[in-house]
């Protein structure tokens, strides 16, 4: 693990080349837990941005789940108003978002020199609503809407980043609201303060107000040095528009930081709103669903990190449950309903598909089971009058790149407790010699 760590340091500082794709720049930004760098894609020169998770950090703090949400929320949001995940590679022990490059900057460094002319601050509030109308629509709630995460391109195009705190539908409990108190205190909608659960879309629509005021105003529309004095003024909607702000703009920013959720205007009626549509150009995009080229994971041993990736497999595994391959970061959570209920484990090989094939065969013979073969998928069955002739298991090969393969077993009919007998005693035991990591957990450690 140090030696890993030790070249992955080395690549960063040096500026090497990751995984034969990207070669890796200045460092952007930096948190607690994740580098941003720049980067540049070897094969077109197009600039991208390389969010550098560390997997060990994450997992002590718990941040597992956040991770999983924002991969899962940035493949559902395709759109011209909303920063791109291109791709996602991971190794051993970091995890690297592949990122559109917006270097513009953030617009809050745009509103701290002061506030903005009102064609421009309507441009950025059309944009920002827009973006999240269409997240909304695909169930998703951003919860975190703030200028800091809005970022501005070389067109002066607005872009939603920072989707680690969003929300997606399922989130919502029986009441049919989210219950999680998150955001910014100054963009946090009222009802999400009172921890009495709250619809997402109203609550980004608040966010959205706040920061309307904010690029028309150059200020907060709430602020208090005392977080709880500001908390009252929030509940209440105690705020007041500058003598600047045209009579329009007041009777909608009135109507969007209403504090009573219920009566608060629709992001349809703000899209209908006559000082909105002014100029107003709806963006053209092609839809996420319409669109085959779905984000790629790559997952390589940190041992190898020059590790090609291929688009020619004969079975393609959604590449989002082969993120990780360490221990307790699984995540095929993302993917169970596709999967349905069966009991099912995975391992990754570096062994080319014909060599998987063969310790298969073998274990059928000495443990007596019929064996099929037949694109890609190994079906055992237990022999009749036999200990195990009940029992069927499948294992079927996807190829993640060239010399880095993933092989699901399932149990497809029989017991299940013998089917976890015969993993945990014979199947693990008897291909040791292949793999490199166990997943699922179906399987027994």
């Amino acid at each position: 693990m140090m030696n890993d760590k030790r070249r992955e340091g080395e690549m960063e500082k040096k500026g090497k080349i990751l995984m034969r794709k990207y070669e890796m720049g200045k460092v952007l930004g930096q948190g607690t837990f994740a580098k941003v760098h720049h980067g540049r894609e070897l094969k077109s020169g197009e600039s991208v941005a390389i969010k550098m998770i560390d997997k060990e950090k994450i997992m002590k703090v718990g941040l597992i789940e956040q991770i999983k949400r924002e991969i899962s929320v940035m493949r559902l949001v395709k759109h011209p108003n909303v920063v791109q995940l291109y791709e996602v590679l991971a190794s051993k022990s970091k995890i690297y978002f592949v990122m559109e490059y917006v270097k513009g900057g953030e617009l809050f460094n745009k509103v701290a020199k002061g506030r903005l002319k009102e064609d421009a601050a309507r441009r950025y509030f059309q944009q920002l609503v827009a973006a999240v109308d269409f997240c909304h629509s695909r169930g998703v709630y951003h919860r975190d809407l703030k200028p800091e995460n809005l970022l501005l391109d070389e067109h002066g195009n607005l872009k939603v980043t920072d989707f680690g705190l969003s929300a997606l539908i399922d989130s919502k409990r029986h009441d049919g609201l989210l219950h999680t108190t998150c955001g910014t205190p100054a963009y946090v909608a009222p009802e999400v303060i009172n921890k009495r659960g709250y619809d997402g879309v109203k609550a980004d629509i608040w966010s959205c107000g706040v920061i309307l005021f904010v690029l028309l105003a150059g200020y907060l529309p709430f602020h208090n040095s005392n977080l709880m004095d500001m908390y009252k003024k929030i509940s209440r909607g105690d705020f007041r528009c500058p003598h600047w702000f045209p009579p329009e703009v007041r009777k909608l920013l009135s109507r969007i930081l209403d504090p009573h959720p219920s009566s608060r205007i629709t992001i349809n009626k703000i899209m209908e709103n006559s000082w909105f549509r002014k100029g107003f150009q709806p963006p053209m995009f092609q839809d996420l669903f319409n669109d085959d080229k779905n984000p790629i994971i790559e997952v390589v041993d940190s041992d190898s990190e020059s590790c090609s990736s291929s688009s020619s497999s004969t079975h393609y595994m959604n590449a989002f449950d082969l993120i990780s391959l360490s221990p307790g970061f699984d995540l095929s959570g993302l993917f169970e309903d596709e999967r349905g209920g069966s009991q099912h484990a995975w391992f990754t090989t570096t062994q080319p598909p014909a060599m998987v094939v063969s310790k298969l065969e073998e274990l059928a013979t000495t443990e007596s089971f019929k064996i099929k073969k037949k694109d890609g998928v190994v079906k055992m069955q237990g022999k009749k009058g036999g200990r195990k002739g009940q029992l069927g298991i499948d294992a079927e090969i996807f190829e993640v790149a060239p010399s880095f393969h993933m092989v699901e077993v399932k149990k497809s009919s029989g017991d299940t407790l013998e089917y976890v007998k015969f993993c945990d005693q014979e199947l693990k035991p008897s291909l040791k010699d292949i793999v490199w990591s166990w997943q699922g957990k179906q399987l027994p450690a």
